[in-house]
């Protein structure tokens, strides 16, 4: 796959990368985050707006496992729990992987495509396997949280309804500034449809 470059003689070629899906899809992961009580939760600051209403309204819930508390306000139909939870939080994900090693330490820029159509562009400076298979590819309790990971949870949700459509793409790069430049640039050149707009 190739997409258009600042140089108008040159294009980026992209290389893909075979993505597996390991077994059926999953939900109300944030209920499995339970190594801190709702009054323990509450103390930290992302959570401070949170306190007052949550005391008010449920006095006898300071003890209870954060994710059970929010999981038995969701079986009530009380929608409280969600304050907790960033936008992405209470979807429907899937396990994936790389599972060729050729990619696994690669670096730079990646691309999700759906059914041919560019949807996302992202930037690995570490390692793909960090990236995708123990970033995007498998939702973590703590990823839900309003000071987790919405962007893991927002692009698995994505790749997750979409996943026999879905390829995943790279352009290698080794130096950081660069992969930044490129991601910048063809985020500004292709507006993917599936980037979370930084405000």
């Amino acid at each position: 796959m190739k997409l258009p470059c600042s140089n108008l003689n040159a294009q980026y070629e992209f290389r893909k990368v075979d993505l597996v899906f390991e077994g059926n899809t999953y939900s109300d992961v944030f209920c499995q985050k339970n190594n801190k009580t709702v009054s323990e939760t509450l103390k930290q600051k992302r959570y401070a707006k949170l306190k007052d209403e949550t005391q008010i309204k449920y006095p006898t819930s300071a003890d209870m496992p954060l994710g059970e508390f929010l999981l038995s306000l969701k079986s009530a139909g009380d929608p409280f729990y969600v304050r907790f939870l960033n936008k992405y939080g209470d979807l429907t994900y899937s396990i994936f992987r790389i599972s060729d090693s050729e990619y696994l330490d690669s670096k730079g820029v990646y691309a999700y495509l759906c059914g041919g159509e560019l949807k996302y562009i992202g930037r690995c400076k570490d390692s793909m396997k960090k990236r995708v298979n123990q970033g995007y590819g498998k939702i973590h309790p703590k990823n839900c949280f309003i000071d987790g990971q919405a962007t893991n949870c927002h692009l698995n949700w994505r790749i997750t309804a979409e996943s026999s459509e879905v390829t995943l793409w790279l352009y290698e790069l080794d130096l950081d500034a660069e992969i930044e430049s490129v991601e910048r640039e063809l985020i500004g050149a292709c507006n993917p449809p599936w980037n979370i707009k930084r405000g």
